[in-house]
């Protein structure tokens, strides 16, 4: 026994110390921005608020273990106070994610302890009225270990976030209780990569065929979860929260409750063209926008899914 706790005492010594050494600070700044942005492939506009002028706000990618050291500007502009809620950190909610009046500036610190797909959103009050209006991203937080046999490395990486799209004008009050809904957003409009049920649509995902596609869905809606299905498809594996250690095999449509994130690979066939349907099945949501289009074929983009191009706008 006494063999065993040392092996073990020494195996979580050097995980430790490996994780000390590869760990980075990462200086991460934002703004909150009050703007009227377009909302769908038509080009209409509705007044939003965000993170950096767009919805989703900035992707954050770090690995676990690194240090971030985040900094929220709220532009003396803007009419009402903002706030940052990282899912991914382990912090004190009155003080790290008190709010910021406009004109002002926060920062704080945290350490990225644990791996996955995590939201961040607004959570000023009314949050229902701040995250719904489009305050919310994404952080990604890669495994200190990298990838491995069970979680592989995928050839193409794209980030969908799916939110709620209200009628103009519409009060927090009745935004928490769901009235005048209107449509699911998918990184900030309706249909954004469906040229099929919106022919405006100019986007859609890519792949080259027998490619390991990851998706890191998130769903921003403050109410509903999202059935999320690869319609013509199987999801090969799933990471619940994107977290390594939590996968499922096989599965055809995968529940993603409010606020929550998960990692979804999809292995279309490597013998012919194909497309899928990346839906939230669920009508209501997939015939009001959740719908993205993943089209497989040789000659596909060479940069879609890949650095810098995980969220197309």
């Amino acid at each position: 026994m006494r063999k065993y706790k040392l092996t073990m005492a020494i195996s979580f010594f050097l995980s430790t110390l490996a994780l000390t050494a590869v760990a980075e600070t990462i200086n991460v700044r934002m703004e909150a921005i009050e703007s009227d942005l377009v909302i769908d492939n038509n080009g209409n506009k509705q007044a939003m608020w965000t993170f950096g002028g767009t919805v989703p706000g900035p992707l954050v990618r770090v690995k676990q273990g690194d240090t971030i050291e985040f900094t929220l500007s709220n532009s003396a502009d803007n009419e009402e106070s903002h706030s940052m809620d990282f899912h991914a950190a382990v912090v004190d909610v009155l003080d790290e994610f008190s709010a910021v009046q406009p004109g002002e500036t926060k920062s704080f610190t945290f350490q990225a302890d644990h791996p996955g797909v995590f939201i961040y959103h607004c959570g000023a009050d009314s949050m229902a009225e701040h995250i719904s209006r489009g305050m919310y991203g994404v952080i990604i937080v890669d495994p200190a270990e990298g990838y491995t046999e069970e979680f592989p490395q995928p050839d193409r990486e794209y980030v969908l976030v799916q939110g709620d799209l209200f009628a103009p004008g519409t009060s927090a009050a009745d935004r928490t209780m769901g009235n005048n809904w209107q449509n699911a957003l998918i990184n900030g409009k309706v249909f954004h990569y469906d040229p099929v049920h919106d022919t405006n649509a100019s986007l859609t995902l890519e792949a080259e065929p027998g490619e390991r596609v990851r998706i890191y869905f998130v769903n921003a809606m403050i109410n509903e979860a999202a059935a999320f299905h690869p319609i013509a498809g199987i999801w090969e594996r799933v990471w619940d929260n994107g977290n390594p250690k939590n996968v499922l095999y096989g599965m055809q449509t995968v529940e993603v409750g409010p606020a929550h994130g998960m990692i979804f690979d999809l292995l279309p066939p490597a013998d012919r063209p194909t497309n899928n349907a990346l839906v939230d099945h669920r009508m209501k949501h997939a015939l009001n926008g959740a719908i993205t289009v993943l089209m497989t074929y040789e000659g596909a983009s060479s940069t879609k899914g890949k650095t810098d191009q995980l969220i197309l706008r």
